[in-house]
């Protein structure tokens, strides 16, 4: 076909298979291309992306390291921080999620933070720190003022083999049944108000110890009757084939969460003073305390108890041994703790119709 040809059919190098076609969808191309480098340029890098979940992972990282400074004038949020500090290590996967989602390399590096605080702060409660061994075996458990069979209780305590047994929250009703339960197993026994303390070894010197609790309108003058009534510690002197053993019982008053108060814990924090006083003018240097503290030994509020005391659990326990609820424990509020003995092992018991798990330990000279 000739020049003139073409024309007069209107065809002309502009086709899709022609050369300016080409040029065409290739400066299309380019300009598609440029577009998309200048997006990818203007995204922030890895170490920019992610703000947020940074930000989040430093603040978690800052609170556990510093909740000693948090107020307790304000609901007492220093003590309710404490009480649940172990369980704050669960924001760092969801964080971590965060930070993996967003491709964030600032928020990955400052989950470093809270997980070296935590792990510096409960890493050691991990392993299992039981030894073999042990002199005599404790065992505390609060029974439940609402428990349904004190019977099946007493029996299995009573199964779980132990030299003393230290038993909180008994009613009038129940102590008759405790009584009965255990007297085979155990020949010495004192209960004094809603404590009590049964033994495989000789008691005596055993008396009510005061623990600030409200005594209502008998609180101005609380004569020695009244004070062994409402009694919720004990202590006494257990005859061991090593020497004399003061054993403290405590249960300290419960604690509440509402919207006026906050953390309301008055009570307990009263009675942790007040037996921290009694522990400090223990003549007898080998002591146990066996009780429901209502907290945990990370709080506060037991400052001047565990500066005198240490615990079972943390020295040779496996694991947090959390005790409350028992249907799904989710902190340790019940406590063996020791003076101038070695705990060789620290442990929970199976649950019982209680909503408390038994704690137990074995203990050395």
């Amino acid at each position: 076909m000739t020049q003139v040809d073409a024309a007069e059919t209107g065809q002309s190098g502009t086709g899709p298979g022609s050369a300016d076609s080409g040029s065409r969808w290739a400066d299309i191309g380019r300009r598609a291309n440029l577009r998309r480098l200048i997006r990818i340029a203007s995204q922030p890098g890895p170490w920019k992306r992610g703000p947020v979940p940074a930000a989040l992972a430093l603040l978690l990282g800052l609170f556990m390291l510093l909740h000693a400074e948090i107020p307790n004038r304000i609901g007492h949020l220093g003590s309710l921080a404490e009480t649940v500090l172990p369980w704050f290590g669960l924001f760092v996967p969801v964080l971590l999620a965060a930070a993996l989602w967003r491709r964030s390399a600032s928020a990955v590096a400052a989950l470093l933070l809270p997980v070296v605080v935590w792990l510096n702060l409960f890493g050691g409660l991990l392993g299992d720190r039981s030894h073999a061994g042990g002199d005599l075996t404790v065992v505390s458990h609060n029974v439940g003022a609402d428990n349904p069979d004190p019977a099946g209780t007493a029996r299995h305590l009573s199964a779980s083999g132990a030299d003393l047994l230290a038993l909180e929250e008994i009613t009038p009703q129940a102590k008759p049944v405790y009584e009965k339960r255990l007297a085979k197993a155990y020949p010495y026994h004192s209960v004094l108000g809603t404590v009590g303390l049964w033994s495989k070894l000789p008691l005596s010197d055993t008396e009510p110890v005061d623990i600030a609790m409200d005594y209502g309108p008998l609180a101005a003058t609380k004569p020695a009757d009244v004070k062994a009534t409402y009694a919720r510690s004990l202590r006494a002197t257990v005859a061991t084939h090593r020497g004399p053993l003061a054993v403290y019982v405590a249960h300290l008053g419960s604690v509440r969460v509402n919207p006026r108060a906050g953390f309301w814990t008055d009570s307990r924090d009263r009675g942790a003073q007040s037996l921290a006083k009694a522990v400090a003018a223990e003549r007898n240097e080998r002591t146990v305390l066996l009780g429901d503290l209502n907290g945990a030994t990370d709080d506060r509020a037991f400052a001047g108890i565990m500066s005198r005391l240490r615990s079972t659990q943390v020295a040779a326990g496996s694991g947090f041994g959390f005790t409350w609820p028992a249907k799904f424990p989710v902190v340790r509020i019940d406590q063996i703790l020791v003076r101038g003995v070695r705990p060789e092992s620290s442990w929970s018991l199976p649950a019982t119709a209680s909503d408390h798990l038994p704690v137990a330990a074995r203990i050395s000279w």
